[in-house]
């Protein structure tokens, strides 16, 4: 009988640490972004009109579509001189995402059009993104005010009115 409840015990502890472990990956998805040293470039040339969105949210693929448009970039030109072009798109790849959030590159690679965005804001209301202090989704400073710090935590959203 010992022996059985052994075994019982051992088969319960490791489906609930599977089960503790599949949540708090599952929870953690919204939140935090890999932590990655801002490389100083990225910040002055993209931070400027835009946070300096953490590379963990787009693959490698889509980083090096969005370097090589940069005169096209979504609407305005933010062309750099090649030794910048360079230095980003090194950097953004070394350090691109990868796996379940961004393995797959997102359509016109928007990071508002990826399957993980799309699925962590489907309770926001589609009149909020067009609040004049949100604009859009791609405003990701407007509700989550580390945004910057590759911090997501929906515990600290707050959706300004």
């Amino acid at each position: 009988m010992k022996h059985r409840l052994n075994r019982f015990a051992r088969h319960a502890l490791v489906a609930v640490m599977g089960a503790t472990a599949a949540l708090s990956a599952a929870h953690a998805e919204g939140r935090r972004i890999a932590a990655v040293s801002p490389l100083p470039q990225y910040q002055q040339e993209c931070a400027a009109c835009h946070i300096a969105y953490p590379p963990g949210l787009l693959p490698a693929a889509s980083w090096q579509r969005v370097m090589n448009n940069l005169s096209h970039h979504y609407g305005t030109d933010a062309s750099v001189d090649a030794a910048t072009l360079k230095e980003l798109s090194a950097w953004l790849a070394s350090h691109a995402g990868t796996g379940k959030r961004a393995g797959v590159a997102p359509p016109d690679d928007r990071i508002t059009r990826s399957a993980w965005f799309v699925r962590q804001h489907d309770e926001v209301p589609a009149a909020a993104w067009k609040r004049e202090s949100v604009k859009s989704a791609s405003n990701c400073a407007a509700c989550h005010a580390q945004a910057d710090q590759g911090d997501f935590d929906e515990d600290r959203v707050r959706i300004p009115r």
